[in-house]
């Protein structure tokens, strides 16, 4: 088989995956950009992206930084010591492969299927708030219906967070080699010059790596968000549907589009950041 013929049938090969990546990755992109810098009458104008700068936009990109800086946070210190926890496992045992299918389905577990998860548990009539009122006289909603607000997106965030750490960390954790240890050892340094010298600073893109995918993952998150925060618009992806459906929203047109190149640039600066922090991380997990 000639050079041509198979470099012919590479390209043949990756075309479908192409196509996905034009049709919901480029071409959505473009109509952002597009949208936030033209009105509706196609002329350039600076005004929507002027939008960006109201206090209420502010104000919602914030909380969506806080909202996925704190889970991204939690997700990744809990994960980590998970898969501390799992490292001592052997791999093909009945305990590791249970807890690594888990991770794989449970990080993709969201939308409107956790939102309902959530109220059934510990929503207002959910089973776990209905028990803790009823034997403890506990009461979840003492001080608000938080659940359906901002901060209550914070636990069926980490819900898939903790999952997802756990398969994009585990892989940085094996990579530890035994002779490290060996020759820390033989050096005369304990357990703690390990970790302080070795371990963590080897681990240490791994970790920021995992973290900012976990923070562009909460970032970007729209389904669970819609389902359990019926009012309001608290954060940026809640902001343009209510901008897609307002389209006056702020006396501004086209907003939704200028929020979606916000959060582009956003996506754009964290993903890059991860993956330079990924081909730091690779050397040390050849």
């Amino acid at each position: 088989m000639s050079s041509k013929f198979r470099g012919t049938a590479a390209a043949l090969g990756l075309l479908p995956f192409a196509v996905y990546v034009l049709l919901f990755l480029a071409v959505p992109t473009l109509i952002a950009v597009g949208t936030g810098f033209f009105d509706s009458d196609g002329a350039f104008t600076l005004s929507t992206i002027a939008a960006l700068g109201d206090p209420v936009v502010l104000s919602t990109f914030a909380s969506s930084f806080w909202l996925s800086a704190l889970t991204a946070i939690v997700g990744a210190v809990v994960g980590a010591i998970a898969c501390y926890a799992l490292l001592g496992l052997r791999p093909d045992g009945p305990v590791r492969v249970m807890v690594d299918s888990l991770s794989g389905v449970l990080a993709q577990f969201g939308g409107v299927m956790l939102a309902f998860a959530f109220v059934a548990t510990i929503g207002i009539q959910g089973m776990i708030t209905v028990y803790l009122q009823d034997t403890f006289g506990i009461d979840l909603f003492a001080n608000g219906v938080w659940l359906y607000e901002t901060p209550g997106l914070i636990l069926p965030y980490i819900y898939f967070q903790v999952p997802l750490m756990i398969i994009t960390f585990m892989p940085a954790l094996q990579s530890l080699k035994p002779q490290w240890a060996e020759a820390n050892a033989t050096l005369g340094g304990g357990t703690r010059s390990y970790w302080l010298n070795i371990a963590f600073p080897v681990l240490a893109p791994s970790f920021l790596g995992s973290l900012l995918l976990l923070f562009a993952n909460a970032f970007s998150s729209y389904a669970t968000a819609a389902a359990l925060v019926s009012q309001g618009s608290q954060i940026v992806p809640l902001q343009i549907r209510a901008a897609l459906t307002s389209e006056t929203l702020l006396g501004r047109t086209n907003l939704a589009g200028a929020l979606a190149l916000g959060m582009i640039v956003v996506m754009a600066i964290v993903m890059s950041g991860y993956s330079m922090l990924q081909s730091r991380a690779a050397r040390w997990q050849r």
